[in-house]
């Protein structure tokens, strides 16, 4: 993607907030947006405060999305979460097989594939991760493990490719404090784009996350591969979250 193209900084608040601490964070956001210039600003919350940032979000520049996205569109899957759902909560966004859901909840690459489809036929845009982990980064398999990831999410062809995004989040660096250097992300999103290109998608968006802060965010934005964030830990101070977008503008 070209320099010149809009960036998508976009947070991940994991398995945190409440009401109150939830007010406050989308308040500073909508209060401090202008700050992001041209960059998109997303936030992606737990289900059970869809509703609230829809609320305190509708109407604003900022965009909302789930952290997960069931495969199934209805019927006796309790706990489940379906695309239809999520887009009558007005989401834009659903992230599928974060590292996060892919090792705890062993979440293959076919189910995630089949996530992002479901997603997909609701209207929703996926947000695809992929990532490595620092064994595999250490063996030399990086791209071997990404390619298999990838594999599926490419198989639903360039259409759908054209409507979804993919994250970057090598696993050793999420929420450890490590980030990949700028130019070690930018190897991995060009080897992403060019099997993107490979299928007629080479303008999909990919975003790099792990442990993105505003420090780092305007070298890693510098990157002509780069086109936005995946943010976690620092999406959940508003002043950070939007020093960060500030960088992508």
């Amino acid at each position: 993607m070209s320099q010149s193209r809009t960036r998508l900084v976009m947070g991940n608040w994991k398995m945190h907030g409440n009401l109150t601490e939830n007010a406050a964070l989308l308040g500073g956001l909508v209060a401090g947006a202008q700050r992001a210039g041209a960059a998109r600003l997303a936030v992606c919350v737990p289900f059970p405060y869809l509703a609230q940032a829809r609320q305190a979000l509708d109407g604003t520049a900022i965009s909302w999305g789930a952290q997960d996205v069931s495969v199934h569109d209805r019927g006796a899957y309790t706990g489940e979460v379906s695309a239809a759902m999520l887009a009558d909560l007005g989401v834009t966004w659903a992230l599928c097989g974060h590292s996060e859901r892919r090792a705890l909840h062993g979440e293959s690459s076919a189910v995630v594939a089949a996530k992002a489809a479901a997603a997909l036929g609701a209207g929703l845009t996926p947000v695809v991760c992929v990532g490595e982990t620092l064994s595999d980064r250490d063996a030399g398999d990086a791209e071997c493990v990404i390619g298999d990831q990838l594999d599926p999410v490419l198989a639903l062809g360039a259409e759908a490719l054209g409507r979804l995004v993919i994250a970057y989040e090598p696993v050793w660096a999420i929420g450890t404090g490590r980030t990949a250097t700028p130019e070690q992300a930018q190897a991995v999103h060009a080897f992403i784009r060019a099997a993107l290109a490979r299928h007629g998608a080479q303008q999909t968006p990919i975003l790099y996350g792990g442990s993105v802060k505003a420090a780092n965010a305007a070298a890693l934005f510098a990157q002509p591969d780069i086109d936005g964030a995946l943010v976690g830990g620092a999406s959940l101070v508003a002043d950070e979250f939007l020093n960060i977008a500030a960088a992508a503008a």
